[in-house]
Parts: C-alpha cells; sequence; structure tokens
C-alpha cells in the first residue's frame, strides 16, 4: 500500500488546520479507503509513548537492545566518525523519543568537548517537552533546542536556525515504518534537505529467523497488542469517537521474502463507529485496519537504498549478532 504516512514521507502539513484537524482528516480519510488504515506517526500521544517504552523493555522486542549494544559499545568510533574534522555541527535526531541511545553520543561528544548543539524532533509534544528539561540536567552543557512538528518542517526550521553542518540521527529502524518504495521516498527527500558533507546515521533492523521477528510484535504479554488499540482509544479522546476496543484484536503478519513484517486491528463483529458526530465508519466481521509496517531489510539493500537517494554509505556499525546495523551516509 502506497503513501501510508504521506504526511512524514513529503514533510507536508496544512497551515491552515490544527493539529486536531489535521489528525480527525488523516482518520477519516483512512478508515473510509478501501483498505482501511492509520497512521503510525499518531500511535505516539502520552499514553503511545509509555507503552512503546514497555514494549521496548519486553523480552522478545529485540531492535532496541541490539541498537543500544552498538551505542553503548561502540560509542567512540561512531562519535569519532560524525565529528570529522572537528567542524562546529547540528546534532539532529529525527523521531527522538527518550534519547537513550542517542544519550551515549551526547555524552561521548561532550566529553570531547565537541562544538555541537543538540535538535531532537519527534512529533510528540510530550518528548520534546521531557527532553527539553531533563537533557540540560543529566548532561551539563548540553545545547538543546527541541522541535516539535513534521520532520521536513521541522529540519527546514532547523537550517534556519544556524548554517553549520548538519548530522541527522535515524535511529530504532524507523525507516522500516514505511514500504520499501516509500523508504527511498523518504530518504531521497531527506537528502533534498542536505547539503554535501553532511551525515545521515540510521538504523536498519537486518533479516532474520521468521519466528524471532514475529514474535517481536506478537509478545507474550500483549504489549504491542495495547499499543495498537491505544490508538483507537485516542480516537476516542480526542475526536469524539465511541470505539469498542473490546471488539477489535489484533494480528501480525510476517512474510520473510520480502522483510515486511505488518500489524493489523481485526473486527471482531459487524459493527459501526461515530467519530465527532458526523464520521460513520461501518466494520464488517473479519475486516481489518492496516496499522504499521516494520520492514526488514538486507545490507545490500541499505546500501542501495543510500545510492538511490544521493548518499554514500561510508562507515557500518553491527550488534553482535548482526541483527541490527547503523550507517552513516555522506551526503553527496
Amino acid at each position: 500500500m502506497k503513501n501510508l504516512d504521506e504526511t512524514i514521507v513529503r514533510g507536508a502539513t496544512s497551515s491552515t488546520k490544527t493539529k486536531t484537524e489535521q489528525f480527525y482528516d488523516d482518520v477519516i480519510t483512512g478508515l473510509r479507503s478501501e483498505q482501511k488504515h492509520l497512521s503510525s506517526k499518531y500511535f505516539y500521544d502520552a499514553n503511545g509513548d509509555k507503552l512503546f517504552q514497555d514494549l521496548m523493555n519486553c523480552e522478545e522486542y529485540y531492535p532496541t537492545n541490539c541498537e543500544l549494544e552498538i551505542f553503548s559499545e561502540k560509542t567512540a568510533e561512531l562519535c569519532q566518525a560524525i565529528i570529522g574534522n572537528g567542524d562546529a555541527f547540528d546534532l539532529i535526531e529525527l523521531g527522538a523519543g527518550d534519547a537513550t541511545k542517542s544519550t551515549y553520543l551526547l555524552q561521548y561528544l561532550l566529553e570531547q568537548q565537541a562544538d555541537f548543539t543538540y535538535l531532537p524532533i519527534d512529533i510528540s509534544e510530550n518528548v520534546i517537552s521531557y527532553l527539553n528539561v531533563t537533557l540540560p540536567v543529566t548532561l551539563p552543557g548540553l545545547q538543546i533546542t527541541g522541535l516539535n512538528g513534521e520532520y521536513f518542517d521541522m529540519l527546514e526550521k532547523a537550517a534556519s536556525l544556524s548554517n553549520k553542518r548538519k548530522v541527522v540521527l535515524f535511529l530504532g529502524s524507523n525507516i522500516g515504518n514505511l514500504p520499501v518504495s516509500d523508504a527511498e521516498d523518504f530518504c531521497r527527500e531527506l537528502g533534498n534537505h542536505l547539503s554535501t558533507g553532511d551525515m545521515l546515521l540510521i538504523g536498519f533492523d537486518l533479516k532474520k529467523n521468521p519466528k524471532t521477528v514475529l514474535a517481536a510484535y506478537n509478545d507474550k504479554g500483549g504489549i504491542t497488542k495495547r499499543f495498537n488499540l491505544n490508538l483507537l482509544e485516542r480516537i476516542n479522546r480526542e475526536l469524539n469517537a465511541d470505539f469498542d476496543v473490546s471488539k477489535f484484536d489484533h494480528y501480525p503478519i510476517y512474510d520473510p521474502e520480502s522483510g515486511a513484517c505488518k500489524s493489523y486491528l481485526v473486527s471482531l463483529a459487524d459493527q459501526q463507529v461515530k467519530i465527532n458526530s458526523t464520521g460513520i465508519i461501518h466494520f464488517l466481521k473479519d475486516e481489518c485496519i492496516f496499522m504499521e509496517i516494520s520492514q526488514k531489510f538486507t545490507v545490500a539493500q541499505t546500501d542501495h537504498m543510500a545510492n538511490k537517494a544521493g548518499f554514500k554509505p561510508i562507515h557500518r556499525f553491527f550488534d553482535s549478532k548482526k541483527w541490527f546495523i547503523d550507517v552513516i551516509w555522506l551526503a553527496e
């Protein structure tokens, strides 16, 4: 399915709409499509942020620990590659979350007295407020400017704040939340927002045993299920809808050939849902809402994506199991 996260891929927002109005429009459009879908960017309200933290800490969800191993054990190598010739730079993180992994870089860069400013970008106001308050306390001397909004809008804002070299972090295999063709479009658009010599540090979840992958998105504790259902509850809270979440179940699938791991919510009954008193959505029993894709890659695919987007791969960092890779691409 194309362009499920079109506003993320193209960085497009409407200046005439409030966030609530845009949320409503995206929900109505998605649920009235032939294949019902919801944008995964709306998972992250305050409750969604907490559930995702719980998910990252559960036994089956390996990507966080794999990338955390890279950042905690290869901090110096990562930072030396980022520092380059020692010129000043802006360290920009897309989808910063709680900045657990990037904190390893921030601490080391401060110790090396690197000349940089940290600009975390996140669509969650809750996340940016948290980072703006806590990081200057936990990392004395850190220069931070948190930016709340869509990725490309905020990259343009970051460019307007300074003309320093840009080093962009896009971690956690967030690129895998887009179908491959859209991920390529995203990287190409990202390259359009950077200048020659800028860098992108990007994480990819690699293909591995299909049972390992599927278990990560179907954990025994049901956290992934609650994470998906929370989006329906958010629609109830913020858009005055009447979803009965007990009438939906969570269903993940993984195709090891394509590397696509997809999550759906399945309607357990014929039902209708009212959204904001004007939007009526009908569901048939067993009808699915497509919620999210978590794409897995080969190393060769990551190189191909870099070249198509106008980048040159210059460094690779693996975890010990070689389940995950962080790569540094140079904008050409």
